[in-house]
């Protein structure tokens, strides 16, 4: 089977056991304000879209690896880089729903802050590098294969 197969049915498949499990996992606590019916499908549907970006993220850590290494910019720089992707999409399926779970608790709002916002502006930072670098890094080579053939 093609990887491209076998990374679309990996995420379909995380994508629904991670929606199915999300109030398993986050139950609201009794008394928690719930939305108007009129609204509550708007805030299904963006639980599908966390768990669909869940299940892209896994499915990128399962078959994502190889595909950033071939990039070359050295080990270190490739690893961040394929854990920052990864962790731009899994991160919405926890990260809202600790929100929705924690409420106005700020005690334990603010490990949100850090452990959520703060490592997703690293990450993207860290993808925005290895963007950078790769760009130069191809702008080079087609400059100096410009060069070469030039008579």
């Amino acid at each position: 089977m093609q990887t491209k197969w076998l990374f679309a049915g990996t995420t379909v498949v995380l994508t629904l056991i991670s929606f199915v499990l999300t109030r398993v996992i986050w139950p609201d606590a009794p008394g928690t304000p719930q939305p108007p019916n009129a609204l509550l499908p708007f805030y299904i549907v963006v639980g599908l879209v966390e768990s669909f970006a869940f299940g892209l993220g896994v499915a990128f850590l399962i078959f994502g690896g190889r595909m950033i290494s071939s990039f070359g910019q050295g080990r270190a720089l490739n690893l961040l880089t394929y854990l920052s992707i990864a962790w731009l999409l899994i991160n919405w399926w926890p990260h809202d729903n600790l929100h929705r779970v924690v409420r106005f608790d700020f005690a334990r709002l603010i490990w949100i802050e850090y452990g959520f916002h703060v490592t997703l502006i690293a990450a993207a930072a860290c993808v925005a590098y290895f963007f950078v670098t790769t760009l130069r890094g191809t702008q080079a080579r087609m400059a100096t294969q410009a060069g070469a053939s030039r008579p």
